[in-house]
């Protein structure tokens, strides 16, 4: 029987139309973010919102509705990292969510767009230690950032 790890995504506000099939997609391929997990693990996704909008107010209380789903994992969606300017919260939000509700947060899902990351590469948004570290999950080989345009 395999392990099952509870899922839920929080989206950064300015995709609040957005459908969610890279994320979906990303999440069944194992592809960015979700490649942490293992094979022989199950993934359910138990929840999926927006943080609110900046400064974020959904982020305080949303973790909390995604709990009572059973979510163990949070991850903040790769449109906080690839949206511009990227989401200058998003450090703010992993440490309130894992403080406050006790859960593990990672940042991103799907794999980085390769357009989005030859516009990010070219700005040096991503140049400070501390995005190097954001984009780790979610940066792929170049074919795959492809696949994902």
């Amino acid at each position: 029987m395999k392990d099952t790890t509870k899922i839920g995504i929080i989206i950064c506000n300015r995709y609040h139309t957005c459908a969610g099939g890279k994320c979906f997609r990303s999440l069944k391929e194992r592809e960015g973010a979700f490649s942490i997990y293992g094979d022989d693990e199950e993934l359910d996704l138990v929840g999926y919102t927006t943080c609110g909008g900046c400064p974020g107010g959904n982020i305080e209380y949303s973790p909390e509705e995604m709990i009572k789903n059973g979510a163990q994992v949070i991850h903040l969606a790769t449109g906080f990292i690839v949206g511009y300017p990227p989401c200058p919260y998003i450090s703010d939000f992993k440490s309130l969510i894992e403080e406050k509700h006790g859960l593990k947060v990672i940042v991103g899902t799907h794999p980085i767009p390769q357009k989005y990351y030859s516009v990010h590469k070219k700005l040096g948004t991503w140049d400070s230690p501390e995005w190097k570290e954001n984009i780790k999950p979610t940066l792929t080989d170049e074919n795959t950032r492809f696949s994902y345009d």
